[in-house]
Formats: structure tokens, sequence, C-alpha cells
């Protein structure tokens, strides 16, 4: 494989086909593929760049060359136009260069088809035919925020996710988005206190309490999770800080009243953090919501069981919807009235409805989150 720039679009090319064709996921087949190559660092970056942004503005892509095609085009083509639409419309590169780049690292048969069709999107003027495509997300995504955010709020929160994510460094190394910093700080955990973080993987918020001079019981349900958040602790010097079981979450082998404070980071759509994860948009559909709220809701119930009187139950998730947060706090209330919610914290995070805070990607350039606080009733 070449160097340079031309490199780094021929291995972006190889990972799209990949994705397109294998159902790879963007943040496995790429690393791997990088891995085996003589890139320089910058031309490693401009790989990421270009196979993260096109396998977001995928759909978008395809609006534009399908345009000038008579009929779908063989998968390696398919992958070629859209690198060159996403270089042409979403990065600014000038035509000359995009247009022949991107066919000199397509497949010999498919150059001319490549070559006519991207000089003709350089050509055309862009006039989207709806949010939808412009913003590259399927329909159901982008309908289902309008619904629960609002058109302005959910708006500026799909552009927001199509910014790449940048990497916030804690101050021990560990790399965390500041959504999930949010979320870790609002356990408020003690120093000697002890915490259940039942959803733990990949350990950033159980490694954040322990920090903080918590002693942490980390569940998750697969072994292979489990393993992540041991690793990541004892690479921060904190496994006698952070203890991790192999436990379903809906069903803790913990004891009753145990803990002072309880945190449920959820499985959730991720609707609120598709900016860092470019293929996501494209693998969940609208029945997951529903699924994991259900889910959510068993969490929980599961959850209240370990707090001990007086102290705190925390729930989060990187989503958006209604239905995994203000759905999921109506009904969890109805079913325990006792319980005290905490108030709103303060900006970036605004009040969306009942218990339920929310930051949108847009407030503080992080992640979207939803967060619930409760105090249990005390004796």
């Amino acid at each position: 494989m070449s160097t340079g720039p031309d490199g780094a679009r021929a291995l972006a090319l190889r990972a799209l086909v990949r994705i397109d064709t294998e159902g790879a996921y963007a943040n496995l087949v790429l690393p791997a593929l990088l891995s085996r190559s003589d890139l320089s660092a910058r031309d490693r970056a401009f790989a990421t760049s270009l196979v993260y942004g096109t396998t977001r503005m995928r759909r978008a892509c395809d609006w534009l060359v399908d345009r000038f095609l008579a009929k779908p085009p063989p998968p390696a083509a398919r992958a070629a136009l859209r690198l060159g639409a996403y270089q042409l419309v979403f990065l600014g590169t000038p035509a000359h260069a995009a247009v022949s780049a991107t066919v000199g690292v397509a497949p010999k048969g498919m150059r001319p088809l490549v070559n006519a069709v991207l000089r003709k999107v350089a050509a055309a003027p862009v006039a989207w035919p709806d949010d939808a495509t412009r913003l590259s997300y399927p329909d159901w995504i982008v309908e289902r925020l309008v619904e629960d955010l609002g058109r302005d709020d959910a708006l500026g929160a799909l552009t927001m996710m199509n910014e790449p994510a940048a990497a916030v460094e804690r101050p021990d190394g560990y790399v965390q988005d500041l959504a999930s910093q949010e979320v870790t700080a609002l356990v408020e955990a003690q120093p000697g206190e002890r915490v259940a973080d039942l959803c733990a993987a990949p350990g950033g918020k159980a490694t954040g309490m322990a920090a903080a001079g918590a002693v942490v019981v980390a569940a998750d349900v697969r072994p292979a999770r489990a393993g992540l958040v041991q690793a990541n602790a004892a690479r921060l010097g904190l496994a006698d800080a952070v203890r991790v079981v192999v436990a379903d979450a809906r069903r803790p082998p913990l004891r009753a009243a145990a803990f002072d404070r309880v945190l449920v980071d959820a499985p959730c759509s991720g609707l609120g953090a598709l900016r860092r994860r470019p293929d996501a948009r494209w693998r969940i559909d609208a029945g997951d919501v529903e699924r994991l709220a259900a889910l959510q809701h068993d969490l929980l119930d599961a959850a209240l069981g370990l707090v001990r009187p007086g102290g705190l139950l925390v729930y989060s998730a990187c989503t958006l919807t209604r239905a995994e947060g203000v759905d999921v706090d109506r009904a969890f209330r109805a079913l325990h009235p006792g319980l005290e919610p905490l108030p709103c914290p303060p900006a970036p995070w605004s009040p969306w409805e009942g218990a339920i805070a929310r930051l949108l990607p847009q407030a503080a350039g992080t992640d979207g989150m939803v967060v619930a606080r409760y105090r249990v009733p005390g004796r």
C-alpha cells in the first residue's frame, strides 16, 4: 500500500468496503488495518477522518451520487463514490484533488464510473430534500428526537453529533467524555463510602468514584466487559478500591441495603452518543428503544433494593429519547412514591420533566445524556 494521503484514501476505501459488505464495525476494522500499515501519524489521522466521516454521512453521500447513477453500483464502487462525495461536500477538498485521488484508489474497472459521477457531484448545486438526508440519519431517529426534544433542540443535537468527538483525558490519564465525567461527579461518592456501579464496563465511572475515595463494587453481565473494568482499575492503581463482579444487574448478587450510593448507567439506544460511534445510527432500529426502556425499568427496580436508607440512587443513560428518560422516571416513581428526587444539576444540565435532567450535545460539546437522582427514605 502506498503512503501519504493516497495511502490513507486506499486504506479508508478498504475499511469502507468491509463495513458495507461484511457488517464490520468501524472502530474495530479501522485500527486493525492501521496496525498493518506504514502510514505516518498524520495520514493515520486522515484515514480515520475519512472512514468515520464517510460512515456517519453515508446517507447524505448516497443522495449526492445517486442523482447521477442509472442503477446501483457494485459495493466497491459505492464505497469509492461515498468517499469522494464526502471529501467534496463535507471536507471541502478541491474538486481536482478529491476526484483524481479517489479515482486513483478505486478498483481499475470501476474508475470510469467513479470519475464521471464524482465530476458531476463536484459541479452540481446541493439542495437537500429533507433534514434526515442532509444530516445523514435514518428517518425514524430524526422524527423521534424532533418529537421528544422539539425541532430546534433535536436538530442542534443531531448536528453536533456529526462532529468528531474530541478525546478528553482525566488527570489520571483515563480518556472519558465530559458528560460521563459529569455523571460520575453527580453520584458525589465520598471517601470510605460503599458504592455499587451496576453496569460498569468499561470502568470509567467506577474508577472515577474510586479515585474519590469510595470502595466500588463494579458489576457487568459479560465476563469480557468485566475484565475491561478490572484492567482499567489495575492500570490506574485502583485495583484494591474497585471490586469487579460478573453479574446480571437485574438480579444482583449483592447484600440488600448495603450501599451508600448506587449508580445505574444503563444500557440504552445510545442516541446521545452517536458522534463517537459512527456506524451506530445505521445499526439501531426504532424497536430497540422500547426494548431497552423495559430493561432500564428492571435495572432501576433491582438497584433500589441495594441502597441503604438515606442513600442515593443515580440513573443515567447516554440517550435523548423520552422513553428512556422521562418515561422510565415516571414509571419508577409511580412504583416507589416515597423516593425523593433531587433537583436538576446546574448548567449545562437542564430540567426535562419529572426527576430527569438532560445534557444536550450542543450545550457543552459533550455526549447527550439523561440523569435522575433519588434519595431513598431514611428509617
